[in-house]
């Protein structure tokens, strides 16, 4: 195995290849071990031994998000009546504004989340065992040096 300087270790070949793939306006989906990925992805990457949080950072620490949105990132909304302190939506939302810079994030129910998850250019499906624990990413372009 070689090992590439500065590229987050949970991004594999096949993400890498994914990430590099999109383009501006593309949306990405970092999802939790319950979410219908293989139904619904039209490209699909397994990286079934991290969490939802972990693999959001791992993804921006190449992905531009598309800045010209009020909310390149969208996250699912709990149900009403479930405990939030019991899902994976408070360690994703401190990772967003830890590697964002407090880009707008989006709340969107589970039947729009699925809708936009199905038109997604790829679904990363993560190990995340906690409930809640899906992010969209709105992929921006990069400036011109």
């Amino acid at each position: 195995m070689i090992v590439l300087k500065s590229i987050h270790p949970l991004l594999g070949p096949d993400l890498l290849f994914t990430l590099a793939s999109m383009g501006h306006g593309d949306e990405i989906a970092i999802v939790d071990a319950n979410f219908p990925a293989a139904s619904m992805a039209h490209r699909l990457v397994g990286v079934r031994g991290a969490g939802t949080a972990e693999m959001v950072e791992a993804i921006l620490s190449l992905l531009p998000l598309d800045r010209a949105l009020p909310c390149p990132v969208s996250i699912m909304r709990a149900a009403e009546g479930v405990d939030v302190a019991n899902t994976a939506i408070g360690g994703i939302r401190a990772t967003l504004d830890r590697a964002t810079g407090g880009a707008g994030v989006a709340e969107l129910e589970r039947f729009e989340f699925y809708e936009r998850a199905r038109r997604a250019f790829a679904i990363v499906s993560t190990g995340e065992r906690r409930l809640y624990g899906n992010v969209l990413l709105m992929a921006g372009a990069l400036a011109s040096d």
